[in-house]
């Protein structure tokens, strides 16, 4: 008599005894989905494309790094896609406009000097302040000014006015006080308030539900280091938003005929080195900043001043051409030797041109006039004093 396996049940086998004796795909691992606590889509992930046991994230970077042709994404949404996996190692003050380069204004401005700002600007919310920067009280969007003068300039019809011919579109700008003070208007908003280590992920789904579209970087001391907006973390995902007022005019590196190149401080490292050559390699510091006027800060240790001469990377010195107390504008590139062959070579020129018998040259000046400029006077210099934060 056949041996009875004694976890089957007595009762004569059906159909559904049958079933469960059929063979069962079983996964690479030996383990169903269920067992190795996955959803049946990241399963299914890995048996298409082949993956092994690990995580999701890190496979799927792999994919959209590979470039494959048989993921389906097109380059456009590889990009973005790679760009929201990227965000969360992305910090506040990864995505930040830096403090220098903030335009806000005094909550006792007159709305006539607020219009003449957000002219200028071409931004749709300011920062505003109490006495300085770092006491920053909230912002002001530029609707609640136009919704504000448009009441106070809109003719009642029951008013009878005194002209025979009414205003143009019922408005009468006349009406409209623009030395009131921006606090009198009553036109501050809320802002948020945010340290630079807050992941940029969490700053988007906090501006998300409180509707705030504005927030103040602010470091451990309280002092403003910058300000984001919704629209910068969006372009961490889609790229460079540009609009109708944005400038057309991007900091670029350009060569010079002498062989120097002319650049804005604020030019990529990446630009700097393509435009310039391999040569321009500034080492492990490109890990710690992006742009020209970045490396010489991280270089020297402090903001350099107009005139002043930094040397390196390599073979190449930067001269400062513009700067102000707090950042850097305008520099020359150029290689040492070039530099140094320029001016040896400039010198017998004008002694050439100055020695002449016929007119001999005038006497020197008792004491040479001495260039007092006060972005010298008043350059920040960390090993002597705080860097000045005046908006």
């Amino acid at each position: 008599m056949p041996e009875q396996d004694p976890s089957s049940p007595s009762e004569p086998l059906g159909p559904a005894h049958e079933s469960r004796n059929l063979p069962v795909l079983i996964p690479p691992g030996g383990l169903v989905p269920h067992q190795r606590h996955e959803g049946w889509l990241v399963w299914a992930l890995r048996v298409m494309f082949g993956w092994q046991a690990g995580s999701v994230r890190a496979n799927l970077t792999d994919v959209l790094r590979a470039g494959a042709g048989g993921t389906g994404f097109s380059p456009k949404e590889s990009v973005m896609l790679q760009n929201i996996l990227g965000l969360r190692e992305r910090r506040v003050v990864d995505v930040m406009v830096p403090r220098a380069d903030i335009i806000a204004v005094q909550q006792e401005i007159a709305l006539g000097e607020l219009m003449k700002v957000f002219a200028s600007a071409g931004h749709s919310r300011l920062v505003v302040y109490d006495e300085m920067l770092d006491d920053a009280v909230g912002m002001v969007h530029i609707r609640d000014l136009m919704a504000f003068m448009t009441a106070r300039a809109e003719v009642r019809p029951s008013a009878k006015p005194r002209r025979r011919k009414l205003p143009a579109a019922g408005l009468d700008l006349k009406a409209v006080d623009l030395s009131m003070p921006l606090s009198g208007a009553k036109l501050i908003r809320e802002m948020l308030f945010v340290p630079p280590s807050m992941p940029a992920m969490d700053l988007l789904a906090r501006m998300q539900t409180s509707r705030i579209h504005l927030a103040l970087v602010v470091d451990e001391y309280g002092g403003a280091d910058g300000v984001v907006s919704i629209e910068d973390i969006v372009e961490e995902i889609v790229g460079e938003i540009e609009d109708e007022h944005d400038d057309d005019v991007r900091p670029n590196v350009e060569r010079q005929a002498d062989g120097s190149f002319l650049a804005d401080a604020r030019a990529q490292l990446d630009d700097v080195t393509t435009t310039v050559g391999a040569d321009f390699d500034v080492g492990e510091i490109a890990n710690e900043v992006d742009t020209l006027a970045g490396y010489i800060a991280t270089r020297i240790g402090r903001v350099p001043v107009r005139g002043e001469l930094v040397p390196g990377p390599g073979p190449f010195e930067i001269e400062v051409l513009d700067a102000d107390p707090r950042r850097v504008k305008k520099l020359r590139i150029y290689r040492s030797a070039d530099r140094r062959n320029g001016h040896r070579n400039e010198a017998p020129r004008r002694a050439a041109d100055t020695a002449t018998p016929a007119q001999p040259a005038p006497p020197p000046p008792a004491e040479l006039p001495i260039a007092r400029d006060a972005a010298v006077k008043l350059s920040p210099d960390p090993a002597s004093q705080k860097t000045p934060r005046q908006p």
